[in-house]
């Protein structure tokens, strides 16, 4: 967990909002395993170091059922353009279909269009109608 939480705040720093990172990597191991674990992560390792993971969670939506929230998904920045990215993507897709769910959401900010390039070659749906609402609980 400590090398996700560095590809955590890699990832906080590109999208330039690295005091935005709160959690610890205590927090990470707490929350990710045992039997009362929120979220999965699948990584990508090369030369046995972590260079790209997935952190994602199930959810439920009322018009599909059973759906995956991908919350993070950060290849460092080395180890683009090397197919990593693909990889996770069809390893999650494949830990989706297990677990019967309907569809994967995720969030891109509109700026990223290294991103948003990826996402529309494995034709994902970018959507452009919707506002996200956040609401920070202290």
């Amino acid at each position: 967990m400590a090398r996700v939480l560095e590809l955590i705040i890699e990832l906080a720093e590109y999208e330039k909002a690295p005091r935005e990172v709160l959690i610890s990597e205590e927090t990470l191991i707490e929350e990710g395993f045992g039997p009362n674990k929120i979220f999965d992560t699948i990584v990508a390792e090369m030369d046995n170091e972590i260079v790209g993971m997935l952190l994602y969670y199930p959810v439920f939506s009322t018009w599909k059922g059973r759906s995956i929230y991908l919350e993070d998904f950060v290849v460092a920045n080395s180890h683009r353009r090397k197919g990593i990215g693909q990889l996770l993507i069809d390893a999650l897709v494949e830990e989706a279909r297990s677990a019967q769910a309907k569809k994967i959401r995720w969030q891109v900010l509109d700026w990223n269009t290294p991103a948003i390039e990826f996402y529309k070659r494995i034709n994902a749906t970018l959507e452009n109608a919707w506002i996200d609402c956040t609401l920070t609980l202290s």
